[in-house]
């Protein structure tokens, strides 16, 4: 194998990245790191990645971290052309692809959930978890929504080309169609989620073309990324 890629299946930033890896063509292995089973924490792994997070990707001699920097990487070093060549669409992109990964992505984080949850009554945690998970999925894909109007979107969030938005767009609404987040209202995500969804690479990127035997259907909890 060219790769090896430790990720979890349901985890966003994962999915990023196994749609870029496909994209590129790249063979890779995959070492699972199980996040319910806290093996984020391990030792092993946090040699990895002192921050605990899932993925990371060892590529070209090198250990990446961070699911946008390594899917940047692989877009310069194996010419996919996800960040525009010119500043305006390459500030485009990247605003709309933070807005998920930086701003949405990371309050719907296990840990932070976990934290949220701590103190609660134990009856009503399954309650505010959804919830939680609801409001903040949709109230960041609302906003997305916004950024996509305009005539720089086309079959994709920036022209007719995958970016490294629609990387971090399709898994944000995987996580809302898992969470029941209401998302009906929104047709420009719809729109473009469902031509990306056409792509090979896409395709067997999803959570359930990669779930480990060992996890049953309707397993793995939060889809984050810690």
């Amino acid at each position: 194998m060219s790769a090896v890629l430790h990720d979890y299946w349901r985890s966003s930033a994962s999915y990023r990245v196994r749609i870029a890896l496909n994209l590129a063509g790249i063979a890779y292995e995959t070492v699972p790191v199980d996040l319910l089973a806290n093996v984020q924490r391990s030792r092993d792994h946090l040699t990895r990645n002192p921050q605990g997070f899932v993925p990371v990707l060892e590529i070209d001699g090198l250990r990446l971290t961070q699911s946008l920097a390594i899917v940047e990487y692989l877009s310069e070093t194996r010419g996919l052309g996800l960040v525009p060549a010119d500043a305006p669409g390459r500030a485009r992109v990247r605003a709309i692809a933070l807005a998920i990964a930086a701003d949405t992505h990371p309050v719907c984080n296990l840990s932070v959930l976990e934290e949220v949850l701590r103190n609660g009554p134990a009856d009503e945690q399954e309650a505010r978890r959804v919830h939680w998970m609801r409001h903040f999925i949709r109230r960041g894909l609302v906003a997305v929504e916004a950024l996509l109007e305009g005539p720089r979107t086309g079959r994709f969030c920036h022209g007719d080309a995958v970016s490294l938005a629609d990387l971090c767009l399709v898994p944000q609404v995987y996580n809302a169609e898992r969470w029941g987040a209401p998302i009906a209202d929104l047709p420009r995500i719809a729109r473009i989620a469902g031509a990306a969804r056409e792509l090979d690479a896409v395709r067997v990127a999803a959570p359930e073309a990669v779930r480990p035997a060992t996890q049953p259907q309707g397993a793995g909890g939060l889809s984050v990324r810690k």
